[in-house]
């Protein structure tokens, strides 16, 4: 396995664990009686909680985006230093981006995003001109 398909798949176990984290957050805020119920009665998680709740949508939504370059890339054979530099990137930025959302940092967050969504369509350019 290439070292980019090795970054999708940190990437995904990473995700994992901020929804372990988010899962935990949220049990104590809202109870297990709450959610294991229809959640018909819509709750908001606040605090850290509430933030790490809308980091996992943003980390799920980077994975959407993210994975379908790293697969295009697999079946073109078109891995390079380029795209191995830009998969890091991406991942460097993206584990930084939930403790500073979690912490408000919000300037801190906004590069760390932009440089994941960079580095993401840096690699759908490079599948492109390939």
């Amino acid at each position: 396995m290439t070292s980019e398909l090795n970054i999708l798949a940190l990437y995904g176990l990473y995700t994992a664990l901020i929804l372990l984290l988010q899962v935990t957050g949220a049990m104590s805020q809202l109870g297990m009686g709450y959610l294991l119920s229809s959640r018909d009665e819509h709750r908001t998680l606040t605090g850290i909680t509430g933030r790490l709740d809308r980091a996992l949508v943003n980390a799920v939504t980077a994975m959407a985006l993210f994975a379908p370059a790293i697969l295009i890339l697999a079946v073109k054979e078109e891995f390079s230093a380029t795209t191995l530099t830009a998969a890091q990137a991406f991942l460097i930025a993206r584990i930084l981006y939930v403790p500073a959302y979690a912490l408000k940092l919000t300037g801190v967050r906004t590069l760390l995003w932009l440089a994941g969504f960079a580095a993401t369509v840096a690699l759908y350019l490079v599948a492109l001109m390939t």
